[in-house]
């Protein structure tokens, strides 16, 4: 099965993640992955190819897909577009799961798939614009948001082999939101494994099954995720990031920031601010 995981982290100033489609310019394609949130992709322009659970979505203008926790899904988009992607962490329904401890949602009628592409959209260009008094109104449409997806797209009864599968990426969903938490600490493959009940031997293979990585580079990478969004978002000293991120010295930090990205996290810094 080769998929991986993905790692969403919401923005800074709000309670998910929401932005525009890395993919915009086409010629751009995202490999099957899943992750812990539910997810909104709304096509405003162009089209996009979008694979999710065998099936395969051509999506094209005001059309949109409702992807699930632990879904797994892949993305083709060929030419150009403009499409809003709204994550939405899955512990946000964790009151109105049901008995497996679950909740999935799905498309409905004409009516309440215009609502929802209407919240979406008003809740990005709101966001964009960022006018006086912004957040109010942001999170006030996200909270209209889930009202509507609890009440009009809910799924009642969910099917035995889609239970089945999330059970299985559940457990890897646990480790990594554990991790996502305390990524900063000193998290040890054994002291991890343990507080899930499972064998370090265990927890490695799942992690090389699921995320596509081992344990460790998997740390590494979520600690050099929340550092860069710093390093990109202040003017704090390199070596002050790597140690509040988890990197004993910024010559670990250093040494794993350019693995990633091809530069030292200075250079990264000075390209990103001469575009600002």
């Amino acid at each position: 099965m080769e998929i991986r995981h993905e790692l969403v982290i919401p923005n800074n100033d709000l309670p998910f993640r929401l932005f525009i489609f890395e993919g915009r310019e086409g010629n751009y394609k995202v490999t099957k992955h899943w992750h812990h949130s539910v997810e909104i992709f709304l096509v405003l322009e162009g089209e996009i190819d979008f694979f999710i659970n065998n099936s395969h979505l051509k999506l094209t203008r005001d059309e949109f897909v409702l992807v699930n926790s632990n879904e797994v899904h892949s993305i083709e988009c060929p030419n150009p577009n403009i499409t809003i992607v709204l994550q939405i962490p899955g512990e946000t329904f964790e009151d109105y799961m049901g008995e497996d401890s679950y909740v999935n949602f799905e498309r409905k009628g004409e009516e309440a798939n215009r609502k929802l592409k209407d919240l979406v959209t008003s809740l990005f260009f709101v966001y964009e614009k960022q006018e006086y008094g912004y957040g109010f109104q942001v999170k006030s449409q996200f909270y209209q948001l889930l009202y509507l997806l609890i009440t009009e797209f809910k799924t009642e009864n969910m099917d035995k082999e889609v239970i089945r599968q999330k059970k299985q990426l559940d457990k890897l969903s646990d480790v990594t939101q554990y991790m996502r938490e305390n990524y900063d600490q000193d998290l040890k493959l054994d002291a991890v494994a343990l507080r899930f009940g499972f064998s370090p031997t265990y927890l490695s293979r799942i992690f090389l099954k699921y995320a596509q990585v081992n344990y460790r580079t998997f740390l590494i990478d979520l600690r050099v995720k929340y550092a860069v969004r710093e390093l990109m978002g202040t003017d704090h000293e390199i070596g002050e990031i790597a140690m509040k991120h988890g990197f004993p010295d910024s010559r670990a930090f250093a040494k794993a920031f350019k693995k990633r990205y091809g530069c030292l996290p200075s250079e990264y810094r000075k390209r990103i601010s001469s575009t600002r």
